[in-house]
């Protein structure tokens, strides 16, 4: 069964839905049955790579807060992060455009290794404090999960994958999603935010409960007759 989820790299509770839906999965007895796709979106497409801006200062800006108010809403979603398992750095942050980086992570995919993908351009920007939109940095972290360095460098060089970019976002659009994480289950149901651990289990459940009913053999009830088999004997 198919699980896909609609995320941004910048996003924090993105790394702790993700976080939280594999432990929901991890304790999931068909886990193994279930196939998990990321899917792209940008919350903020028009947002201008600087190195230079403390993230704190960019958010202050960009929507009329406090400082105070930033360092108070960042330290809450830390704690949220850390009760998940995860370290977050906000405070080190660099202000960056994801696009990018949702270039590479169609890049992985296509090489089946999106999950992988996923889990390091969170942890380098959430954790490692990493500009997402460096190809330096990408490269890098492509190489550590086993991808080739020289066609990565050619990907992020040129425009391979931006329209598939696109297209995630446009799927997204059309969906009405509003924000992320977003998780689609077996094209039924839905789960928006960082839920609780219960809530995905009990979505997987119902979910897979229902794809697997759709997926079952028929079973039918037969009135034996002359007939031949596949092995040539007719009787």
């Amino acid at each position: 069964m198919k699980v896909e989820i609609w995320s941004d790299v910048m996003c924090p509770f993105c790394y702790i839905g993700k976080r939280r839906f594999e432990d929901a999965l991890q304790h999931f007895e068909h886990k193994e049955e279930i196939e998990i796709e990321w899917k792209s979106f940008q919350l903020n497409p028009d947002l201008e790579t600087d190195p230079t801006t403390n993230i704190d200062q960019y958010l202050a800006d960009r929507k009329g807060w406090t400082i105070d108010y930033v360092q108070q809403m960042n330290a809450r979603v830390t704690q949220m992060a850390a009760e998940a398992g995860l370290t977050y750095n906000l405070d080190k942050a660099v202000v960056a455009n994801s696009f990018k980086a949702h270039r590479f992570s169609h890049l992985a995919k296509k090489h089946g290794l999106g999950v992988e993908a996923e889990e390091q351009l969170f942890k380098a920007y959430f954790t490692d404090s990493k500009n997402i939109d460096d190809n330096e940095t990408l490269i890098a972290l492509g190489k550590e999960i086993g991808l080739d360095a020289a066609e990565i460098k050619q990907v992020l060089e040129g425009d391979a994958y931006a329209d598939e970019v696109k297209h995630d976002i446009d799927t997204a659009q059309y969906l009405g999603i509003q924000g992320v994480p977003f998780f689609v289950l077996n094209n039924k149901y839905a789960v928006s935010g960082a839920q609780s651990i219960p809530v995905f289990e009990q979505t997987l459940q119902k979910a897979f409960g229902e794809w697997q009913q759709e997926n079952s053999k028929p079973k039918l009830e037969i009135i034996e007759g002359e007939s031949c088999g596949p092995d040539g004997d007719c009787n």
